[in-house]
């Protein structure tokens, strides 16, 4: 690496955390004084303050700074998607057996199933709380058409993780890429990409914006569709401290990835019934050994070589798109930054 794109790194990384720390304490505002601590708000605060990387409301941020808009109108409804994405990891955590996040025990193996869930239901009523708070700062017409992106949000997502969680349960083997990339689409792009996007710039440039909010639909899907690909190959392949889950989490808990497609798209014979008769099984009845013989089948048809070639080209498209979506914002910090984003998405190793 050379030191300019060192030192773009390095900028990308301390503004990423400064947007966080911005964020964090809208976030754990009244968390303190309600009760009951040792069951709810407690468990929350422990959850949140085992920071993430903060992608999705680092977006809305700079996308509201990259149209001229400040930033601070801009974090309740920031801090509410954190809130929100943190929601959705507990319970997905707990709908895939997921055993660790963030380097920690995930929150329903290290307190419980009933008290988990209840945490995550808990955070999805404090995001709305954060919406309510956006309209002494927004006024009514803007915070409707924020709840608006909200509501498009959470259905679209959930709807994904219902596709995920329903070709897991009927043990779907022909899943093709086109039906992962709708999955992407849904469960990923709409939440981390597009709506935090849609968001800032609606919050930058008020009603009767002049930028169109779909600008950013084609920019949020090619590059939630580059990160998520980038993340399955990790979790296969990445290193377990630095990627703060467990390695290989994705086959013991069979999930239908771009990997799996395009091994299910060329194993044949025996391979391809052994492999469908494994992904028929509980996590529970799962073998290492059988475990890594996918690995091994895996890169006998370098399906994971293709996902890792899939997520640059749809990063360089982000790129592209990137310029597409944000012309009308002058050059700044905060576009620079947005450039770094598409960079991160594909070349991150956690």
């Amino acid at each position: 690496m050379t030191r300019p794109a060192a030192r773009g790194d390095e900028v990308f990384h301390a503004r990423l955390a400064q947007y966080r720390d911005l964020v964090l304490p809208a976030l754990l505002r009244g968390l303190e004084g309600r009760e009951p601590q040792r069951y709810l708000y407690g468990l929350i605060a422990q959850h949140l303050r085992r920071a993430g990387k903060g992608l999705r409301p680092a977006l809305c941020l700079a996308t509201t700074q990259a149209f001229g808009g400040d930033v601070r109108r801009a974090v309740p409804s920031a801090a509410a998607l954190e809130m929100l994405h943190n929601a959705f990891l507990v319970h997905d955590d707990i709908e895939d057996g997921s055993e660790s996040r963030r380097n920690h025990p995930t929150l329903y193996i290290e307190h419980g199933l009933p008290l988990a869930v209840n945490v995550g239901d808990a955070m999805q009523a404090l995001s709305l709380r954060m919406l309510k708070d956006n309209l002494e700062l927004l006024g009514p017409a803007l915070t409707w058409a924020v709840v608006g992106e909200f509501e498009h949000m959470l259905l679209e997502s959930i709807e994904g993780q219902a596709l995920e969680l329903g070709w897991i349960h009927d043990n779907s083997c022909e899943i093709s890429e086109d039906d992962y990339l709708t999955l992407v689409l849904k469960k990923t792009c709409w939440y981390s990409f597009i709506h935090p996007c849609r968001i800032g710039a609606l919050i930058a440039e008020g009603p009767g914006a002049a930028t169109d909010p779909s600008a950013f639909d084609r920019f949020g899907y090619l590059l939630g569709a580059a990160f998520q690909i980038q993340d399955d190959v990790l979790n296969l392949i990445g290193d377990e401290k630095a990627y703060g889950k467990e390695i290989g989490g994705d086959l013991w808990e069979g999930k239908r990835t771009l990997i799996l497609a395009h091994l299910f798209g060329r194993a044949d014979g025996g391979d391809r019934v052994r492999l469908q008769a494994f992904l028929g099984k509980p996590r529970a009845a799962r073998l290492p050994d059988e475990v890594g013989w996918v690995y091994h089948l895996l890169g006998r048809h370098g399906s994971i070589d293709y996902a890792r070639a899939a997520a640059r080209a749809l990063g360089d498209a982000a790129a592209r798109q990137m310029e597409v979506a944000f012309a009308a914002a002058p050059a700044g910090d905060a576009k620079e930054f947005l450039r770094w984003i598409v960079r991160y998405a594909v070349t991150r190793d956690v």
